[in-house]
């Protein structure tokens, strides 16, 4: 790639008390071979050193820009201000994540396959996750696949090819569109924007490991698993993009089956005493979404749990509805495949 055909990167680090790893993650943004980049951080008002790594840098080196938030803000909200600093002329937009890392080829690869190809709104590529390399990719050695066609299979399980943040990059006209890129109700709103891009863009992919994520305690991937939004945060894309990627019966057969799931995971929650903690969560979601859980159908799936794992159904489901009994009013009537009800009525 010749020196003129250089398109700006902007890559962003929205950052929350990230000072134990900042440093690795900058390290890998300088050792890029691609040079044409400009980097800003934006720092959630950290109670740790995140301020003063980041600040040893930018004085080294120009193109890095730290930003202190006046106040502490949500992870989405962060996400939205570091979307805000994405330079004006910047082609491409990367996200970096304070505890992730690149690798020296990320830019270079990822660059080359949107250059190539002016319909691509996302290029992915593999990631390793600790000791795991993780991500599903295309068909080797496709590069580049229809955004809606690739959204549908993800949206019926196949794979899935979007990862993290940190390994993707998105065209920085589709990002400046949005004036909140990532839904800030949405705990896992990088999932969510990638469908969004996908309406009307192709995806393209990097068939090498071009990124590194850490997954540790205090990482978010780490507690949402914890908390179980995963599978909630699915319910709330699949009820927005499936009418758009799937056909009438496709939708209906995946929101069921996407329905039992979210059961199931609840009923795991219920019986490792996890709920109490997150049921406040789960309940305002629930109906900021138009729907009330159903306490029969929660019963049932801790009871096929404990059957499962030979426990004692019956203090399980007594736990549920001391947890739940004062939260949900509404109860879901009808067949049993009929998981969920619109609270006007619709289902």
């Amino acid at each position: 790639m010749s020196s003129s055909s250089f398109r700006l990167v902007g890559i962003l680090t929205p950052v929350y008390n990230g000072g134990k790893y900042l440093a690795e993650c900058i390290e890998s943004v300088l050792a890029q071979t691609y040079p044409h980049w400009e980097y800003d951080i934006i720092d959630n008002c950290s109670t740790d050193d995140t301020f003063r790594v980041a600040e040893r840098y930018a004085k080294k080196d120009r193109r890095i820009r730290i930003h202190l938030n006046e106040r502490h803000v949500g992870r989405n909200t962060n996400h939205n201000l570091a979307f805000a600093k994405l330079p004006a002329e910047a082609h491409y937009c990367k996200v970096v994540h304070a505890d992730d890392w690149l690798y020296p080829e990320c830019l270079s690869k990822m660059v080359a396959v949107m250059q190539d190809n002016s319909r691509v709104g996302i290029v992915g590529a593999y990631a390793l996750a600790n000791d795991k390399v993780v991500s599903d990719g295309l068909a080797h050695p496709a590069t580049v696949t229809s955004g809606r066609e690739i959204g549908r299979r993800t949206l019926l399980g196949g794979p899935y090819v979007f990862g993290s943040p940190t390994s993707l990059l998105f065209r920085a006209e589709i990002v400046r569109r949005s004036p909140q890129f990532f839904n800030e109700d949405n705990p896992h709103a990088d999932k969510e924007a990638c469908f969004e891009v996908l309406r009307n863009s192709d995806f393209g992919f990097v068939h090498q490991v071009l990124t590194f994520m850490r997954l540790h305690s205090g990482a978010a991937s780490v507690a949402a698993e914890a908390s179980g939004t995963f599978w909630l945060s699915d319910l709330e894309i699949l009820q927005k993009f499936g009418p758009d990627y799937l056909s009438p019966q496709e939708f209906q057969q995946t929101f069921a089956q996407q329905w039992k799931k979210y059961y199931t995971s609840m009923a795991k929650m219920v019986l490792l005493n996890r709920v109490s903690a997150v049921w406040a969560y789960h309940d305002a979601t629930l109906r900021r979404l138009g729907y009330s859980l159903s306490k029969r159908h929660l019963a049932v799936a801790i009871l096929k749990e404990c059957i499962q794992i030979g426990l004692n159904p019956v203090g399980a489901v007594r736990r549920l509805i001391r947890v739940v009994g004062a939260s949900s009013n509404r109860q879901v009537q009808g067949e049993d495949l009929t998981l969920y009800r619109r609270r006007d009525g619709a289902t």
